[in-house]
């Protein structure tokens, strides 16, 4: 979990104060490499805010999957990956990650046990 901007603002402006590195551990309680990186990354940008995740991915470009189901909405897991080169586990978890249901809605049908039952 990371520290509020709030709390990085306040070791900035103790350190600019004049304390030194280890005085702002022993006050904040935080581990001298977090606030070495924070004082690094303020002197080059000028920015106490923690930098974005970048995501990527490693198979499978959602766009692009989501595409190929619509253009082929029964193929099955196996030739999705083929057309994608992986495997249909990584298919089947790329489904789940971007909430893509395989599932087929059945015809309705109606049991005729349930039917004579009610009649009777």
């Amino acid at each position: 979990m990371a520290y509020s901007k709030d709390l990085r603002e306040k070791v900035i402006g103790f350190l600019e104060a004049g304390h030194s590195q280890r005085e702002a551990r022993d006050v904040f309680q935080i581990s001298l490499t977090t606030i070495n990186r924070w004082s690094q990354r303020y002197k080059s940008t000028g920015e106490v805010e923690d930098k974005k995740p970048c995501r990527t991915f490693k198979k499978l470009d959602p766009q692009a999957l989501k595409a190929y189901v619509e253009e082929h909405p029964d193929a099955y897991l196996q030739e999705i990956g083929d057309a994608f080169g992986c495997s249909d586990t990584a298919v089947h978890k790329a489904f789940k990650r971007l909430g893509i249901t395989r599932k087929k809605r059945r015809s309705a049908t109606v049991n005729k046990t349930r039917i004579k039952l009610r009649n009777s």
